[in-house]
């Protein structure tokens, strides 16, 4: 999702869009949009339909992920996506196709990698502050008291 938000963040400043509050409604997800947003949006859209062509191209990839309930059509649905997409985000398109098993998954236990590295970024932190340790249990004292 962040390198096609960032394709989408990159298209709307080639086309000139530089206002914040445009990246922020282009990046907000679309079913947490409100009215007035939506209108925004619209309005948007009708100023340069590429854009907008790259928004839905972002909300159908989220969209796959929140709603595929197996590998086998989350990967139907993404490869079916992938054929659009290489038209307007191109590298990242590419990206996803060479990643594509092990984004698909995710659909098995719909989890993320996400927590396991905030933990790994937590011990380095706690590590570099500590600035080092006599021994092995010293350390496991310290990340077991700071983490739990």
């Amino acid at each position: 999702m962040k390198l096609v938000n960032k394709a989408l963040n990159t298209i709307r400043l080639l086309l000139g869009f530089k206002g914040l509050k445009n990246r922020c409604l282009l990046l907000k997800n679309g079913v947490d949009l409100t009215l007035e947003e939506k209108n925004e949006l619209l309005h948007l859209f009708y100023q340069s339909p590429c854009l907008g062509i790259a928004y839905e191209l972002k909300e159908e990839f989220r969209e796959i992920y929140e709603t595929s309930k197996t590998v086998k059509m989350g990967l139907r649905r993404f490869k079916k996506w992938l054929i659009y997409a290489r038209i307007m985000l191109g590298q990242v398109a590419n990206t996803i196709n060479k990643y594509i098993q092990e984004i698909c998954h995710y659909f098995v236990s719909r989890t993320t990698s996400g927590v396991m590295e905030g933990l790994n970024n937590k011990i380095k932190l706690i590590l570099r502050q500590s600035y080092g340790f006599k021994d092995f249990n010293t350390m496991r004292e310290k990340l077991l008291t700071c983490l739990f």
